[in-house]
């Protein structure tokens, strides 16, 4: 996945991007995560990659939330180690499935904060689509 974003992002020099990485998750007798990996050409359409995973751990709500943003910071921590030498300018913004409506409001603070300090820019809905549209489409 690295090579092909590294390899798109060469062809097209003169062209903006922004990474983004968001991940989704759906409860059930498993609870099924979605990260997807959106390589964003700006103004001229994105690729996308993602990777499904299931978990027999019981989550509350707040911990799936959590556990979504981790998720979404470590697969950033990997991509980053992988590409930082080759494209240091590269944007990279983690998408998170919570939002000003809903029962995530609560969190929206803690979330966000947890990814601000970790050196990336945090989206929450409706600018998360990372996590609300093309994670949230892989889950079910």
């Amino acid at each position: 996945m690295c090579r092909d974003i590294l390899e798109f992002v060469r062809k097209h020099p003169k062209d903006r991007f922004r990474l983004i990485i968001g991940t989704d998750s759906q409860p059930g007798k498993q609870t099924c995560f979605v990260s997807a990996v959106i390589i964003h050409r700006e103004g001229k359409g994105a690729k996308f990659y993602y990777r499904r995973t299931y978990d027999k751990t019981p989550f509350t709500l707040r911990h799936r939330v959590f556990e979504e943003a981790t998720r979404s910071l470590e697969l950033a921590g990997r991509v980053i180690g992988y590409m930082s030498e080759s494209l240091p300018e590269l944007t990279i913004e983690i998408h998170v499935d919570i939002g000003e409506k809903g029962r995530t409001r609560e969190l929206i603070q803690q979330v966000v904060q947890m990814i601000n300090l970790s050196g990336f820019a945090a989206k929450v809905k409706p600018f998360s689509y990372g996590a609300t549209k093309v994670a949230d489409r892989f889950t079910k």
